[in-house]
């Protein structure tokens, strides 16, 4: 993860922990367009380049990950493809699979709905992922001016990552939950 998305997501931290306010006003701010909700701007706008104009894919993508943050801040170390594999694996459920195709064939114009509906998921069972590996894709997925190659190698990456966490093995019980 790059040191300016460090900071982004430590940024989000700092607002979870010490700003309820903040983060109610982001989770709102996914009912509108990325970068369009005026309220959320002294949160994010603050990390966007001078040099960028509204509709930036850098900036959207800032915006949607911040929203996507305050709906479901457990950060960690997992993509957001194999976190949703895992509850795949875990709930056999062939709806999840259906969203995650959706997902990987949305548009920069739909792709804040589908992942709205991914981020509830993996909240509901309490499911980390790392916001900033999600901050770098969206800044290409949702880049009109990038080649549709960069764009695909996400997707792949993602598929990747779904159907490698959903394919592993179950854990191995721990010595401890065999002897109890």
């Amino acid at each position: 993860m790059s040191e300016f998305a460090q900071n982004f997501i430590a940024h989000l931290q700092r607002l979870q922990e010490h700003d309820r306010g903040a983060m109610a006003t982001l989770r709102r701010s996914l009912s509108f367009e990325p970068g369009s909700y005026p309220p959320a701007y002294p949160y994010v706008e603050r990390f966007v380049a001078v040099e960028r104009h509204a509709q930036d894919a850098s900036r959207l993508a800032l915006y949607l990950t911040a929203g996507l943050y305050a709906a479901h801040p457990h950060h960690g170390a997992r993509s957001l493809a194999a976190s949703l594999g895992e509850l795949m694996r875990k709930r056999e459920s062939a709806s999840i699979e259906l969203r995650f195709i959706a997902l990987l064939g949305a548009d920069a114009e739909n792709l804040a709905v589908y992942l709205r509906q991914i981020i509830s998921l993996l909240a509901a069972d309490d499911r980390a992922l790392d916001y900033g590996v999600l901050l770098r894709d969206l800044s290409v997925w949702l880049n009109p001016y990038i080649d549709a190659e960069r764009r695909d190698n996400v997707r792949q990456r993602w598929a990747r990552d779904f159907y490698r966490a959903l394919a592993a093995p179950a854990a191995e019980p721990t010595e401890q939950a065999v002897n109890d």
